[in-house]
């Protein structure tokens, strides 16, 4: 009865095409450019506002709402790029040190 219930959990699983380091990485990465994602626009947006563009440059409350927004949609996409470069290149290293095997 043992034996069968260990060969049922077996069946429940599923199957490892990765290893645990590559799995592990993966995420990191993935939750890493997540929280760029996240933290680096929205900061950049009420930086550049207050201190930049209402500060430095001394531009309306509306005008730099306008210019703050472009920064910050620019820091989207630089972020989005630095993602799938990483994850391009990851990519291909995995391919590689399979290939090898």
């Amino acid at each position: 009865m043992e034996r069968l219930d260990k060969a049922a959990l077996n069946a429940l699983q599923p199957p490892d095409f990765r290893s645990e380091s590559s799995l592990a990485s993966t995420l990191k990465t993935l939750l890493f450019f997540t929280a760029l994602m996240i933290t680096v626009p929205i900061g950049l947006y009420f930086t550049t506002k207050s201190y930049v563009f209402e500060g430095a440059l001394g531009m309306s409350s509306r005008d730099s709402y306008f210019y703050a927004a472009i920064v910050a949609v620019v820091a989207v996409h630089v972020v989005l790029a630095l993602f799938l470069y990483v994850a391009w290149n990851e990519g291909s290293r995995q391919w590689r040190e399979g290939k090898q095997d």
